[in-house]
């Protein structure tokens, strides 16, 4: 038995949910989400509760009984307080800059590059500190490794992208005699 699942999970202030047709719509004042729902598991929006139950004993069902109470909290949290990805440039001459819809990277390679903006995505860039901004988290979390993905960082000078707060092994590299 899940003990995510057997909780109820309480919509906040500010935010609504609402069942569609095999999915969970949930509003508020940073955006919408919607979570996609398997016929294994019902759930039931009632007040401020929405209560998630298996349809049958599987293993399987069991999962995905946890799996959709936390991605239904998730997605609360991300209606009503957003997510927030931050990303570090460092090398000289890399930049990343934001045209329009779209993210320019130059990293060192012979060509730019340009990774596309998804809807409801707000992305800042200033002086080497990216801002990734929304309400759905598997989006921000994707966008952040897709442009961290152009130019992981190295061990030996530290140049490339990596995310706010993670830690780059440095190693010696060669030792004159």
């Amino acid at each position: 038995m899940s003990r995510l699942g057997k909780r109820p999970v309480t919509i906040p202030k500010g935010a609504e949910a609402r069942l569609g047709d095999a999915c969970l719509l949930v509003k508020g004042p940073k955006g919408e989400v919607t979570v996609p729902m398997r016929n294994a598991i019902s759930a039931k929006v009632d007040g401020g509760i929405v209560t998630l139950e298996p349809r049958d004993g599987s293993i399987e069902t069991r999962a995905l009984w946890g799996t959709y109470a936390s991605l239904i909290k998730g997605a609360l949290q991300g209606v009503t307080e957003g997510y927030e990805k931050k990303l570090l440039i460092e090398g000289v001459g890399y930049r990343m800059e934001v045209k329009g819809d779209k993210v320019a990277l130059a990293v060192g390679l012979s060509h730019g590059v340009e990774v596309p903006i998804p809807k409801g995505l707000k992305v800042t860039s200033e002086k080497g500190v990216m801002t990734i901004q929304g309400a759905d988290k598997q989006a921000v979390g994707q966008l952040a490794a897709v442009v961290r993905s152009h130019k992981k960082p190295e061990p030996y000078k530290g140049k490339g992208i990596r995310y706010e707060g993670e830690y780059v092994r440095r190693k010696q590299g060669k030792r004159g005699v």
